[in-house]
């Protein structure tokens, strides 16, 4: 608000003597015009003696009324309050302080005739009337203003100085120890029983992290075989922050043997105890290992942020994990009377594939129960359970609704190609399971499912199914027929892109083992035909796709059809072009937008589509956007490939320049 009309008198008093000696001047050649201005010049101090005398009695009513109004005593009382005090009129202006505000807030200048809100910067004092106090910020000093009214309008604001104990209290904060648990995640890529680039690339990447602590004047701690601990102060976290932890890059530049090193870490913030931040920081460890390693997740108050994930996950050639995790299914199947099989929303081949070689073993080695929980009408893999149900005698898959009325206390769930809650095909028969199996090949998200009886995960599988195949070979194979190998072999050829992208020694193992049980690769093809539709309107999305910083957009605005599959089979599509590293599609679903993402690698898409709340695989992932239209999904999806961009850094380009041997 503006200084008030009452505000000018030293310019009436000015501009009235300036009129006055005008007029004097002027008396010698113009009687008529002295008289003029002579009057102008009196009614000029008539107003400022009319205005000065309106205000003070303005300013003794108010301030007389509010103070019998508050404390039943005069102004006087106001005075002696030993912090600022100011009462405002009923529009907001400043008609009375004590000295204390006069000293504190003003630097010894009369305020009167300010606006109340220009000393409570970021409110308006109608908003914080009778409230519950705000903080504000004045000339380098923090106050909580305390804003009462009268009946007659007027308000008196009290400034509590608290800037020493705000000061003390983020003090205390950045002086909160947190406690980082890091590994060498990678390190038995660097074995070898010839050399000794295992010893030195472990020396090289321990160094890095003793730096790392030294910088920050952190406490290090190694607990054992390529694992540390550094704790370290809040305020150097956010520091860290900032530089988006330039360690992992740090550690990337080490390599040997055509490997490149990576660290994760787990970071706890804001615990208050030691121990508390120690067990917190094992979880986002987990969370970091979980999402592919090479990264680092901060914990906080149960909410994670990640950092980096540019290299790919390496793939465990030990299968030892594996055949644990086959016998602790095979005791939760033996202790459960029936068991279900569900994957994902709109499942794929893979999680189908996997859910028939599963259900295969469960009914037919443990003789139990058993069926696959599946939406037909939104399934993307029609053909492969058309191709299920001709050789069955009796259809192995179940409606959602059906299965909710024969679930037990004893019912076995389980969950294969994904382990987010809110990506399930039917949540509800999730809550109502007691007791649940994971298996996911997916990086780990936040809102994982935590309750599992097992829970396999391996991000460097290529693919459920795959997974999948290892498990089922370390139990009871022998029921396992051409059928179900065909479906588990279409699943591994989604996911792998016919084994070009994420293909490991394991993976043809796999392969291999299927096709001894009679996968046929002709047969699986055909599961990946279209109709002619749906081809044209791949092609269609295909040739409207633009180059964006070596990313191609496209979208599709149709919404009936099998678009998703469309899109999907474009993504993959756009790959193939010439300059092209990742591929988006955008598409509409209902009153949502859908993003579908590949890559080959080079660019992480799961940390695009995270930033835009979805998920996936380093090379495959997904959004939903609600309350947004194509135009705005297209908007949001470039400024995430920008920001993803800027976390690339030089791991590909060092690992080309790696020597050959």
């Amino acid at each position: 608000m503006k200084r008030k009309y009452w505000t000018l008198t030293p310019w009436f008093i000015i501009f009235g003597l300036a009129m006055l000696l005008m007029a004097i001047l002027i008396s010698v050649y113009n009687i008529v015009l002295f008289y003029v201005e002579l009057g102008i010049s009196i009614a000029a101090f008539g107003a400022v003696i009319v205005l000065s005398l309106g205000f003070r009695s303005y300013i003794r009513a108010t301030v007389r009324n509010t103070a019998e109004h508050f404390i039943g005593f005069d102004a006087e009382y106001f005075e002696k309050y030993k912090y600022p005090i100011a009462v405002s009129g009923e529009k907001g202006d400043i008609i009375w302080c004590n000295a204390r505000f006069r000293k504190n807030l003003c630097g010894g200048k009369s305020p009167e005739g300010d606006s109340i809100n220009a000393y409570i910067p970021g409110f308006s004092i109608v908003d914080i009337a009778d409230g519950e106090g705000v903080d504000v910020a004045v000339d380098g000093r923090e106050f909580t203003v305390y804003a009462i009214s009268s009946s007659d309008g007027s308000t008196v604001c009290h400034f509590i100085d608290n800037t020493d104990y705000k000061q003390a209290a983020r003090d205390l904060t950045a002086n909160t120890p947190a406690v980082a648990l890091i590994t060498f995640d990678n390190a038995e890529d660097f074995f070898t029983d010839s050399d000794e680039s295992y010893s030195n690339v472990s020396i090289s990447v321990e160094a890095n992290i003793q730096g790392w602590a030294t910088d920050y004047n952190g406490l290090y701690k190694r607990l054992g075989n390529n694992r540390y601990m550094i704790i370290f102060r809040d305020a150097d976290v956010e520091k860290m922050i900032a530089q988006k932890f330039p360690v992992l890059k740090n550690v990337r530049s080490i390599s040997a043997n055509r490997h490149i090193a990576t660290i994760s870490v787990g970071l706890c913030r804001g615990a208050k105890l030691v121990r508390d931040s120690e067990l917190s920081a094992r979880k986002a460890l987990e969370m970091a290992l979980g999402r592919g390693g090479d990264q680092v997740a901060i914990i906080r108050d149960g909410n994670y942020e990640f950092f980096g994930g540019t290299a790919a996950a390496t793939e465990k050639v030990s299968k030892v994990r594996m055949r644990v995790i086959a016998n602790a299914i095979s005791r939760a199947v033996n202790d459960s009377d029936k068991v279900y099989i569900m994957g994902h929303r709109f499942s794929d081949l893979d999680c189908v594939g996997a859910a028939i070689g599963m259900q295969c073993i469960m009914e037919k080695s443990f003789k139990r129960y058993c069926k696959i929980v599946i939406n037909r009408d939104t399934s993307m893999a029609r053909m492969l359970i058309d191709y299920a149900d001709e050789r069955n005698t009796g259809s192995i898959f179940i409606s959602p609704d059906d299965a909710l009325k024969g679930v037990t206390a004893k019912t076995l769930l389980i969950i294969v190609d994904t382990h987010l809650k809110n990506s399930l095909e039917c949540a509800e028969l999730y809550e109502k399971c007691k007791r649940v199996v994971v298996i996911d090949h997916h990086r780990r998200a936040v809102n994982y499912i935590n309750n599992a009886l097992v829970f396999c995960h391996e991000p460097s599988a290529s693919s459920a199914s795959e997974m999948c195949c290892e498990i089922i070979s370390y139990l009871d194979d022998k029921t396992l027929g051409y059928m179900q190998a065909d479906a588990l072999l279409a699943g591994i050829m989604l996911d792998t892109k016919n084994f070009v992208l994420k293909t490991g020694v394991r993976t043809f193992e796999a392969a291999a083992y299927l096709r001894r049980k009679g996968a046929n690769t002709l047969t699986v093809k055909e599961m990946f035909s279209g109709s002619i539709e749906t081809y044209r309107e791949k092609v269609d999305i295909v040739c409207r796709s633009e180059i964006y910083n070596s990313c191609a957009i496209s979208s599709s605005e149709r919404t009936d059809g099998d678009v998703r599959l469309a899109a999907a089979q474009a993504a993959d599509e756009m790959l193939t072009l010439t300059g092209v590293a990742a591929s988006f599609v955008i598409f509409p679903d209902g009153e949502r937008i859908n993003i579908s993402a590949r890559s080959y690698g080079k660019i992480n898409v799961q940390v695009i589509m995270e930033a835009l709340g979805g998920g996936g695989h380093q090379t495959m992932a997904a959004t939903q956007l609600s309350g947004a239209t194509m135009e705005e999904a297209r908007s949001k999806l470039v400024a995430a490939i920008d920001e993803a961009l800027k976390e690339i850094d030089g791991a590909q380009a060092a690992l080309e320049k790696l020597p050959e041997n």
